[in-house]
């Protein structure tokens, strides 16, 4: 019989928050367990397994990273949209460091996990509409994006912008300058 209280997305909304207080990949079936003094046992009537779980957390993540990317987008494009796309994303992987990360976790296909990662996808190429880039620039464009913001965002939080007397948002300012600059100015694809 289920624990009063226990759901699914109960054991995800603890699972998100204890993945941005310890880190997602500290995040265990007998963590979360744990967290509600219940026996790991208790947990599979809402959940398969500690996969099944990962991947939930990480479907809940791009969800929510999903609904802040579209409304940084609303009513921009060009610049302005790339500027507030590229804040909110930063935002988000400070403000949920173990979420960030769940995200960034390869899905199956056929998870409803998999249905968010598409969203975040198309709104990656809504904001990349405002530069009336054509395939395959597209697709090259969607790469870059993502790897700027990644890399960014992931040697910041790992401290490595600490011992630069450049602050880490005059560099954030500049990439993003340079990446509008190369956007705007992309060069014909073979």
């Amino acid at each position: 019989m289920a624990r009063a209280g226990l759901s699914p997305d109960v054991l995800v909304t603890a699972a998100a928050e204890l993945a941005d207080e310890i880190g997602f990949e500290n995040v265990t079936i007998g963590v979360v367990a744990r967290r509600f003094g219940v026996r790991e046992p208790s947990l599979y009537s809402h959940i398969r397994n500690a996969n099944d779980l990962r991947v939930r957390v990480a479907g809940r993540a791009l969800g929510e990273l999903a609904d802040r990317l579209s409304e940084a987008l609303a009513g921009r494009s060009g610049r302005e949209a790339l500027l507030a796309f590229a804040a909110a994303y930063r935002d988000y992987a400070k403000e949920c460091p173990g979420r960030f990360a769940a995200a960034r976790m390869p899905l199956p296909l056929d998870s409803p996990a998999a249905d968010a990662a598409r969203r975040h996808s198309d709104l990656t190429r809504a904001l990349l509409r405002g530069y009336a880039l054509g395939e395959p620039a597209e697709t090259d464009a969607v790469r870059l994006l993502g790897a700027t913001i990644l890399g960014f965002v992931t040697l910041e939080a790992a401290g490595s912008y600490q011992h630069n007397p450049r602050t880490a948002d005059a560099s954030w300012n500049a990439a993003f300058d340079a990446l509008d600059l190369a956007l705007r100015n992309w060069p014909e694809t073979a």
